[in-house]
């Protein structure tokens, strides 16, 4: 393998996580909170801007993923995971109840993938598709936390 391969198997497994035997999406999606953290301190269009740019880039990362590894959407890939979690708490309050909200609710949809979760992972190819569903995951997440903030308050 050579070295841009490696680079591009280390961003796609964020750092080998997606190599635990156990839930790698749930450590996959852990490590989308600090990228959150990051951009709760920047204005709501920033974070935005940079939550469309890590999706797009997770999306080529896991495209070339999978022709490395020659396998559709393995499991060892969860820089898509990182994505949806950025997504699920995109211009949210950075407070501990919401991050706990977010990561439990994208956890939730992503494994269950509810219409048209489901059908968005099988209608697209390639990157786009690995990632697809992990990012309308944290889109209903972020809208349901979005609803459950305004019931609240």
């Amino acid at each position: 393998m050579n070295f841009r391969h490696r680079l591009v198997m280390i961003l796609a497994t964020g750092g080998y996580v997606g190599q635990i035997p156990v839930a790698s999406g749930t450590f996959g999606a852990l490590l989308g909170i600090p990228i959150c953290f990051a951009l709760s301190k920047t204005s709501w269009m920033v974070a935005v801007l940079c939550a469309l740019g890590v999706t797009l880039f997770a999306m080529w990362v896991a495209d070339e993923a999978e022709k490395i590894l020659g396998r559709t959407d393995p499991g060892v890939i969860v820089i898509d995971e990182i994505a949806g979690m950025v997504v699920s708490l995109v211009a949210l309050p950075f407070t501990g109840a919401i991050v706990v909200a977010g990561f439990l609710m994208f956890r939730m949809l992503d494994i269950l993938k509810p219409p048209p979760i489901r059908q968005a992972e099988r209608y697209f190819r390639g990157g786009i598709g690995v990632v697809m569903d992990d990012v309308m995951a944290g889109a209903a997440s972020n809208i349901l936390i979005r609803i459950g903030l305004v019931i609240l308050s």
